[in-house]
């Protein structure tokens, strides 16, 4: 008997769970919504010492790993039929290369979606640059955006993974609306 209880509980806890995710894919499929991703898999913390953003030799990058991971991100997008979206990353190389590594095509370079961990102090105006940013994306196709976990925090409050993600709700709102938080694939 108690495991029929246990049984109908996970039922009834995972049942809204899957329905708010397939409703969320939706409103990214649709435009109402996008998905904002940390950067996969770049062994470290941080950039190192003297980093420069025109540099990838520089910076912190994607190893292997990290690459299979945003290969397997390109996979679940298609398998949940979001199609031609817009993509944009930040100015660091493993935001880039993971959205590359997605195999969409061309990846646009968004400065709103730079990070400020070397930079405390310009996480405010980095915020509202990012929400301004966002506001002003068109809505004709889905919108993927690649940053990293303080942004990210900042805006939604989510501290993600490393190519962790969460669809929010567009037209953003004061917080912003987390709809799903998506796992790593």
């Amino acid at each position: 008997m108690l495991r029929v209880i246990a049984l109908l509980l996970l039922g009834v806890l995972v049942l809204p769970v899957q329905a708010d995710q397939k409703a969320a894919w939706a409103a990214l499929r649709e435009g109402q919504a996008l998905l904002l991703m940390r950067h996969t898999t770049a062994p470290g913390t941080g950039d190192p010492e003297g980093f420069r953003l025109g540099d990838c030799s520089t910076q912190r990058n994607l190893n292997d790993r990290g690459r299979r991971e945003a290969r397997r991100w390109g996979q679940l997008l298609r398998k949940r039929k979001v199609e031609q979206p817009r993509l944009y990353a930040s100015s660091w190389c493993r935001a880039q290369d993971t959205a590359l590594e997605m195999g969409f095509g061309a990846v646009e370079t968004l400065p709103a979606l730079d990070s400020f961990f070397s930079d405390p102090s310009s996480q405010a105006a980095q915020t509202a640059e990012m929400r301004k940013a966002i506001q002003q994306l068109p809505a004709d196709r889905p919108v993927i955006m690649v940053s990293h976990q303080v942004n990210i925090q900042a805006l939604t409050g989510v501290s993600p993974r490393n190519g962790e993600g969460v669809i929010i709700a567009l037209p953003l709102s004061e917080p912003a609306k987390v709809l799903a938080r998506i796992r790593q694939p």
